[in-house]
């Protein structure tokens, strides 16, 4: 694959570690590797020049001057060239060891331009460099050089951040796996095919990971909505829009994507690699940051360009983003590959001829997004054959009455069952997050997951919340639709300090509630949005202030009281609390926990309620150990009878 590695070295440790990894790589795939430096004798000479009127005066005439011009220049040009190979004898001295072919290269110029003139004329297979030199201090993320190089070149450069990339597991596999991103562009599938063979060659797992944003437009609403005119307004129709992004565009964003990662995963079927793919939501180059720093991965491998930019640019925005800031190296992938496969979900449905001239009557600009909401409506009962019944029920969740009217779809009782049903049950998928709503759906039109991968959202448990929380309150979003937040959820918000990021974390908890149709917006919904920034206000009580230690260790009764969604124990119509479902483990296991459970779960249903918490399981017991009792006096009264 990598036949031919090139390698700029100026000796920095970055440099170093950059000499190591194109001498592993050229051992690995019978590669040669070509080492460089740059050395810029003009520079010296012509500050020589500028420095000539500070010489003694003796110096300071036309024969003197040109003679130690001479000198100067054989000196500097001698010593830059004896500098430049002593950098190259390095890199030299580990290919021999690895019995790796070496070709060392010197030039005079500017260093960034001198090494992209090479690259250009040459027939390099990958650039291999430090993403810091000598100049680096303490801040310095990514250097000049690396920066200019890798955007002016169009082989794969892979950069060097991590200067210790030698750390193994105790079975002695190496440590840290490979990431791609998938965005569907040529450059990313042609970076996975090479993660793979990375990976093959390593001895590392290749993941892939695709991250959509469902959030943007919903932002960006509630951005413009109070400065359009009321003309405007009427014209763009905001309701309308949020209301389509919602029940169509934001599902078909989240399946065109894990459509990406579907066909990663027939790519790498090919190559006999088991490949595990991710999909994230929100923006693209925070939530891969995010997962980056959380699963420490060795090299992480993106398409030099994404799937909307224009082949003359440089590089991507969330590339470079992920350059500057991921804390692993990465490697830039220029080379394209198109997989010759159907992205269409057309591929495992079947459509009859009455559903496709019912289908053709839509407006060709909404034909596309139709046919997504049908394939998505039909995958999550089960169906593999598109009827006409199918496209008029499934067009019904999302055409208004007189929409259908036109287009011959008379669904009357489909439109009373959604406004019916606008309060019903929400389930959720564990995998990705795709929320399914007024049935429980049998497969996963996202991911594909099966049934037993979406949860039951407890709507009366999160309302329930509120009261530990603060209380609720009313706001109104960019198109008037209310909101519940509770207090909390409002105070964690507010510690924000960016307002840009706290408008935008604001719009992506809304929409995910919009979405869900979640009751009550709480804290745990706020922390999850906010991610690495809740973490920077864990300090602050909900309002702000700083905390300080009372008497029950720190926050009050209701903090210690209040359960995290994450931590909630769900079993069967009920959701426990942790110290809840803790206490009922400690009963002893058989008979005597399943009529306690019984009995707590008759307390919770006379109070109405969902949640089971710590007091309602207590008194549960105590009801439990009363009957008990009762059982045991009546049963030693018939023995002394």
């Amino acid at each position: 694959m990598y036949k031919k590695i090139f390698v700029p070295v100026d000796n920095s440790e970055h440099s170093i570690s950059a000499v190591d990894m194109a001498v592993d790589l050229a051992e690995k795939f019978d590669g040669t590797v070509v080492a460089s430096h740059a050395y810029a004798a003009r520079m010296h000479d012509y500050r020589f020049k500028q420095m000539e009127f500070t010489l003694p005066e003796e110096y300071l005439h036309e024969e003197a001057m040109e003679k130690q011009r001479k000198i100067h220049d054989t000196l500097i040009t001698m010593g830059l060239e004896l500098i430049s190979d002593s950098y190259l004898v390095v890199a030299e001295q580990r290919c021999k060891a690895a019995d790796v072919p070496f070709i060392p290269k010197m030039y005079d110029g500017k260093n960034w331009k001198v090494i992209c003139k090479d690259i250009d004329e040459s027939n390099y297979d990958l650039v291999v460099m430090g993403a810091l030199g000598l100049g680096a201090v303490k801040d310095s993320v990514l250097g000049s050089v690396c920066e200019r190089v890798t955007r002016r070149v169009r082989t794969d450069t892979l950069v060097i951040k991590k200067l210790d990339d030698r750390a193994v597991h105790p079975d002695g596999s190496p440590a840290g796996n490979i990431i791609v991103g998938i965005d569907g562009s040529p450059e990313s599938f042609a970076g996975l095919r090479t993660a793979l063979k990375l990976g093959a060659a390593t001895g590392r797992q290749v993941e892939a990971v695709s991250v959509y944003d469902p959030y943007l437009h919903y932002a960006m609403f509630n951005s413009i909505v109070n400065v359009l005119t009321e003309k405007a307004s009427k014209v763009f129709r905001f309701k309308e829009q949020e209301q389509l992004h919602e029940e169509v565009i934001d599902t078909g964003l989240a399946k065109i994507y894990q459509s990406h990662l579907e066909i990663a995963r027939r790519i790498a079927e090919d190559e006999k690699v088991n490949l595990k793919i991710t999909l994230l939501d929100g923006k693209a180059f925070e939530k891969m940051l995010q997962y980056v720093r959380r699963e420490q991965p060795w090299l992480l491998v993106l398409g030099r360009i994404g799937v909307h930019s224009d082949q003359d640019m440089d590089i991507g925005s969330n590339t470079e983003n992920l350059l500057r800031q991921a804390p692993c190296n990465i490697l830039l992938s220029s080379r394209r590959y198109t997989p010759p496969v159907d992205v269409s979900a057309e591929e495992s449905m079947l459509w009859t001829e009455p559903a496709t001239r019912l289908l053709n009557t839509a407006p060709d600009f909404a034909r596309g997004i139709a046919r997504t909401t049908i394939h998505r409506w039909a995958m999550e009962r089960g169906h593999s054959v598109i009827t006409r019944k199918i496209v008029e029920q499934a067009m019904g969740n999302i055409l208004p009455h007189s929409a259908m009217v036109k287009m011959g779809i008379i669904a009357e009782e489909t439109a009373t069952a959604q406004i019916a049903a606008a309060d019903s049950v929400t389930w959720i998928c564990r995998s990705c997050g795709y929320a399914a709503r007024d049935f429980e759906p049998v497969r996963c039109a996202v991911c594909g997951s099966p049934r037993e991968a979406f949860q039951k959202l407890d709507k009366q448990a999160i309302a329930q919340l509120a009261s530990l929380e603060g209380g609720e309150q009313v706001a109104d979003t960019f198109d008037n639709v209310k909101l519940t937040w509770t207090k909390e959820a409002r105070d964690l918000l507010r510690t924000v300090p960016d307002g840009y990021q706290m408008r935008r974390a604001r719009a992506q908890i809304e929409k995910r509630a919009r979405v869900q149709r979640v009751p009550t917006i709480t804290l745990q919904m706020v922390q999850e949005a906010l991610g690495d920034q809740a973490a920077d206000t864990r300090h602050l009580s909900p309002g702000g202030h700083l905390k300080t230690p009372g008497a029950h260790g720190g926050g009050s009764r209701e903090e210690a009281a209040r359960p995290a969604m994450q931590d909630l124990v769900q079993e069967g119509d009920y959701m426990w609390v942790p110290k809840a479902w803790a206490r009922l483990s400690r009963v002893p296991e058989g008979f005597m926990r399943t009529r306690t459970r019984e009995r707590i779960e008759e307390v919770a249903r006379d109070r109405k309620v969902r949640l089971i918490t710590l007091e309602i399981t207590e008194e549960g017991i105590k009801e439990s150990l009363k009957i008990m009792e009762d059982m045991i006096r009546d049963q030693t009264a018939d023995a002394q009878a």
